[in-house]
């Protein structure tokens, strides 16, 4: 970060670098400038920096305060609306302090404190009295990013009020008090940018985000024939597939079944973070299945995939691309392709800060798998996340989801779970034992399975396993998390720490 901040410095200012002394505090107009990057081509702001580019510093005891202002105005309305989520970065130069923040092109237009302003060489000029250069902006954010594209016959009845219902709860457990919650559907849909005007044509009506997120699978189907997530899995049949899934649905549902499809047929070593057990399978993909719905340029055919295979799996989605090459999370900064998209699904819970998805899945990568990930952006960009040595069928002792017979191999454990379904019960059938141990095995190497997920594994039915959970459930050595259609079973906490895992 500190080669291209010198590059900044090196470059001066000019319509993509704004400099601000700051020294004790944020400038008046430094909001001026957030929002003229937002509202052309994005851009770099440093604060500790003249006007000549001459490094002058920010008092350390101010650094913190100055951070706090700016992520706390960029979060609020009246100053910055809508509201972005960016990361300042803090910076020596010269054994002096800086602020560097890296400010994307937005699909949406800003305004602060009621003011709309708009960027060129000569820095940031307010435009709100224009109303040509207003218009022509709208139509520039309209004719660049998907989401936006307005359908004026679109109407609240082709969208699922379940499925908004659903996202104001999700808004609420996040945040409590969350204004969603006391929001009409209309309302909260306007309030999510998912509403808006054109104001070159005087069109209006709800836009494709709203279809995306909301809609019914023909009302989708319709506006977009080709749409499709195709999820595979080639482990055994390389030239075709063990199993395969093509999600057609809304956003909501895509995601809950691109997570369910990799629960099922990828492993979760056990690890734990600090005195937490963690799932770094689910914090992994939860960031790369989010990435592929939220970033996609959906106007496009260009089917996103997912596809698992014995050591790695690959996502590849179009979209459009900021840069190409390899991504290096060191110095990497991501763009919303479709900030309304993220918006909502970070307001749910399902997307964090701009960029630091990108960075828990190179932490959480690296003991995961062997390799560290890749990203690669481009036209299609692809994300390449490497799986644990031997967890898949072929050469492992683990099948999770594939044809074949699990075995576990591990005499210590066996006879620690031998233990302790005595102590429960003695009068149970061998078979039963056997069964209850394997699910327990399972639910070791890869806790958060649902119950048809096991009978899968164990090749028995959904009764069985169902009536096997309800027994495990009584004696409190497992546990069900989440909800009901997306939840699974783990093991108790209690057990973990009887089997001394």
């Amino acid at each position: 970060m500190k080669e291209q901040i010198q590059k900044i410095l090196a470059e001066g200012e000019n319509q993509l670098n704004e400099f601000k002394k700051s020294r004790t505090g944020l400038n008046k107009n430094t909001f001026d400038s957030v929002c003229a990057f937002l509202n052309r081509s994005g851009g770099n702001l440093l604060l500790g920096v003249n006007d000549n580019g001459e490094v002058e510093g920010i008092e350390e005891s101010k650094v913190q305060k100055i951070i706090d202002q700016l992520v706390s105005l960029m979060n609020n309305p009246q100053k910055l609306s809508p509201p972005v989520y960016l990361i300042p970065k803090v910076e020596d130069i010269d054994e002096k302090k800086i602020i560097y923040l890296q400010i994307p092109e937005s699909s949406q237009v800003h305004s602060t404190v009621g003011k709309i302003f708009d960027r060129n060489y000569d820095g940031d000029f307010n435009i709100t009295g224009n109303h040509k250069l207003v218009e022509d902006l709208y139509l520039r954010k309209s004719n660049s990013f998907t989401e936006s594209v307005i359908y004026k016959y679109l109407t609240l009845s082709d969208l699922r009020p379940d499925l908004i219902s659903r996202v104001r709860k999700l808004a609420s457990i996040q945040r409590s008090g969350h204004p969603w919650t006391s929001m009409t559907d209309d309302e909260l849909l306007k309030s999510a940018k998912m509403y808006r005007k054109d104001f070159k044509t005087g069109e209006e009506g709800f836009t494709l985000a709203a279809a995306l997120l909301f809609g019914k699978d023909e009302v989708i189907h319709n506006i977009l024939p080709a749409y499709k997530t195709d999820a595979l899995v080639r482990v055994i049949n390389t030239d075709r597939f063990d199993d395969r899934i093509e999600v057609r649905t809304n956003l909501i549902e895509s995601y809950d079944v691109l997570m369910d499809f990799i629960r099922k047929h990828l492993p979760d070593p056990f690890f734990m973070e600090g005195d937490q057990r963690i799932s770094i399978r689910d914090r992994i993909f939860r960031e790369v299945v989010a990435n592929t719905l939220i970033h996609r340029e959906y106007l496009n055919a260009f089917p996103a995939k997912l596809i698992i295979e014995e050591q790695k799996v690959t996502v590849e989605n179009w979209n459009r691309p900021f840069g190409h090459g390899i991504i290096d999370p060191s110095n990497y900064y991501t763009h919303p392709k479709n900030q309304n998209l993220m918006e909502v699904f970070k307001q749910i819970g399902r997307a964090d800060e701009l960029g630091s998805g990108v960075r828990n899945v190179f932490k959480y990568g690296k003991l995961y798998g062997s390799d560290e990930p890749v990203f690669e952006e481009g036209d299609v960009f692809k994300a390449i996340i490497s799986l644990p040595k031997g967890h898949l069928a072929g050469k492992g002792k683990f099948s999770f989801g594939m044809e074949g017979t699990l075995t576990i191999e591990n005499d210590t454990l066996s006879d620690e779970l031998n233990e302790l379904l005595d102590t429960i019960n003695d009068t149970i059938s061998d078979t039963i034992k056997t069964r209850y141990q394997n699910i327990i095995k399972i639910l070791i190497k890869s806790p958060g399975l649902r119950a048809n997920n096991l009978a899968g594994e164990l090749k028995v039915s959904d009764v069985t396993i169902r009536r096997d959970m309800q027994k495990l459930f009584k004696q409190s050595i497992v546990e069900f998390k989440g909800s009901k259609k997306t939840g699974g079973y783990y093991l108790t906490t209690d057990i973990l720490k009887r089997l001394k895992l």
